[in-house]
């Protein structure tokens, strides 16, 4: 096989592992830790991941609820348990991303991890797979602290091609969600569309290809 791109750039968390439920589990958990009777069920998350932050989930949910909280402290406590979660879950990685890194790394093309979260989740992310992948598999590895403006923005992926001193046309991103994906596309990025489980029903028209299960024949010769 040949494979034409010299990057291939893995976004959210979520394209490495299926986290949404345990991710709304986390928020409740956190909502309850803290006094709040919020509980947010899988419908109303599902809605909420349309838009991406979740500190930004929790002040338009407190605000239409009429209710003042500190966002902050909640979403830090809902990482806490989030973090937890992962490791006692002993979380394995998605269909066919296992193959596609080892193809990767066995062929000298650049691997990043172009996500927008905490440094937080990415510990325990990489804790909690630690038999499976590893930090050193990555060229790039984003956080929320070296921009100023997550995803749906593209300053995650532009700082990325930037530390890999590469062009978009020399790169592939594989996003879960359609908001995460038009970061990709703003930086003139191809995107494969990869959803999680709850991202079913979100518009990936403007991805070359939508999959659930990865796999480096995707990518021959630039097919898509």
């Amino acid at each position: 096989m040949l494979l034409d791109y010299k990057a291939i750039l893995l976004g959210s968390i979520g394209t490495l592992v299926e986290t949404s439920e345990l991710q709304r589990k986390a928020f409740n958990q956190a909502f309850s830790d803290a006094g709040l009777d919020w509980i947010w069920t899988p419908d109303e998350y599902l809605t909420m991941l349309k838009k991406s932050g979740g500190r930004n989930r929790i002040i338009d949910y407190a605000n239409d609820q009429g209710v003042q909280v500190n966002a902050h402290e909640l979403h830090l406590k809902k990482t806490e348990i989030f973090n937890n979660m992962m490791n006692e879950e002993k979380i394995s990685l998605r269909p066919g991303v296992a193959n596609l890194i080892s193809y990767v790394l066995d062929n000298n093309i650049q691997l990043a991890f172009v996500t927008s979260t905490s440094e937080a989740n990415i510990d325990a992310m990489f804790a909690a797979l630690n038999d499976q992948i590893k930090r050193s598999d990555f060229d790039f590895i984003g956080n929320d602290k070296i921009i100023s403006k997550p995803k749906p923005n593209a300053e995650i992926y532009l700082k990325a091609l930037s530390e890999l001193k590469l062009i978009a046309e020399d790169c592939i991103a594989i996003e879960d969600t359609e908001v995460s994906m038009r970061a990709a596309i703003d930086a003139n990025i191809k995107c494969i569309a990869f959803p999680g489980s709850l991202a079913y029903d979100n518009d990936f028209s403007n991805a070359c290809l939508e999959t659930k299960d990865l796999s480096p024949s995707h990518l021959i010769e630039k097919q898509i």
